[in-house]
């Protein structure tokens, strides 16, 4: 099986923190839609097995209409079909919700919801220049239940500047008082070229200390685990059965292909990433052909996604998988990479399965520096 991604770049607004390619024009929305149908026929060979699952993300979906949203959904079908797709995800914005809205799309072949909801503190939303406020967060939760929304994720953030323990302990109660089935909980990120990473830069704000940020995340994840959530990677927690299974696709090295301005695709033994103009990814389209770069992965390369990518997952990284995969010597290898952080209790090897401990996640980046192969071993 495999996963479709559809990027749609629409933003009512700019949040302060964000890295994803955007723009705030909507007048191109039905040419961009559009480009997504032509790209989809244009690269209906790119995968060979059926699509299972399927993310709309942004930007912001739900800036679309109901009807907008239809019309891809339709080139989906009219493309791959949409028999065999289990889980089909729509990022969605508070404030966009409406009862109307909720209604509509739950007529959709839409199952799966994904809310940006981020904080419950609405002086942290207008820093973040969020649209939305607490109020209209959980009254979004509310209408998408009254819809027959039965699978709900929320986004939260955690290290604010001058954030205390407690605020953060408060949305997390809070969180866990919308009995959602899927929390994805993230520390703020300063990216560069983004306003929130200008403000750092600037002086205007200082970056939260690193001893704060990880007990804020102790405390998200015994929290989350004793409310019944099980921490199945690095930064997603879900009820029993609810994880997200396209970004487990992700993370299990399974193909998927991206559609639209600045979407990835990965077909196992190459990487491509559509151009992050809008106008050029049209103007591309229009002319029948996708304006994109690729890269083709060899034997070491895919092992060090792996490294990336299975290791943040509760399953960690399959001796066995390894040695099928890459070979005896990379399994070599990687052992004897691991050996360290091993003896300091970063990471464990049980049941032929490498995992992170608690402690490890702390410093995951730099045990996943300690076994990339820099050569092929």
């Amino acid at each position: 099986m495999a996963g479709l991604y559809v990027h749609i770049p629409f933003c009512a607004s700019r949040c302060i923190y964000c890295g994803f390619y955007s723009t705030t024009l909507p007048a191109l929305i039905t040419d961009y839609l559009s480009a997504t149908g032509r790209e989809m026929q244009l690269r209906k060979h790119y995968l060979d097995e059926p699509v299972n699952t399927i993310y709309l993300g942004g930007g912001t979906p739900s800036q679309l209409s109901p009807h907008q949203t239809e019309q891809i959904f339709c080139d989906i079908d009219r493309t791959w079909g949409l028999a065999h797709a289990e889980e089909v995800t729509m990022e969605c914005n508070p404030d966009d919700v409406t009862e109307e809205y909720a209604a509509q799309v739950a007529t959709l072949p839409i199952n799966r919801i994904s809310l940006g909801i981020q904080t419950f503190s609405d002086e942290r939303l207008r820093f973040l220049h969020r649209r939305h406020d607490t109020q209209q967060a959980r009254r979004a939760v509310e209408l998408l239940r009254k819809a027959g929304f039965d699978n709900i994720s929320i986004d939260l953030m955690f290290g604010f500047p001058g954030e205390t323990l407690n605020e953060w302990r408060d949305d997390i109660r809070q969180a866990l008082q919308l009995d959602v089935e899927h929390i994805s909980a993230y520390s703020l990120m300063y990216e560069e070229e983004t306003a929130l990473f200008r403000m750092l830069e600037t002086g205007k704000i200082d970056e939260l200390d690193d001893e704060i940020s990880k007990n804020m995340y102790e405390l998200l994840v015994g929290e989350l685990e004793q409310n019944g959530y099980e921490h199945y990677e690095i930064s997603n927690f879900a009820k029993p059965a609810r994880r997200s299974r396209h970004n487990s696709s992700y993370w299990k090295g399974i193909p998927y292909i991206g559609i639209g301005a600045a979407a990835h695709s990965y077909d196992r033994t190459s990487r491509q990433w559509n151009i992050a103009d809008i106008q050029q990814y049209i103007r591309g389209i229009n002319d029948g052909s996708c304006v994109f770069e690729r890269e083709e992965l060899d034997l070491r390369t895919r092992y060090n996604d792996m490294i990336t990518t299975a290791l943040r997952t509760c399953e960690g990284i399959s001796m066995s998988l390894v040695r099928n995969d890459f070979g005896e010597n990379y399994a070599r290898y990687l052992l004897e990479s691991a050996e360290k952080s091993i003896a300091q209790r970063l990471l464990t090897l049980e049941d032929d399965h490498l995992r992170l401990t608690r402690e490890g996640v702390f410093v995951s980046n730099d045990v996943m520096s300690d076994l990339i192969a820099l050569t092929t071993p």
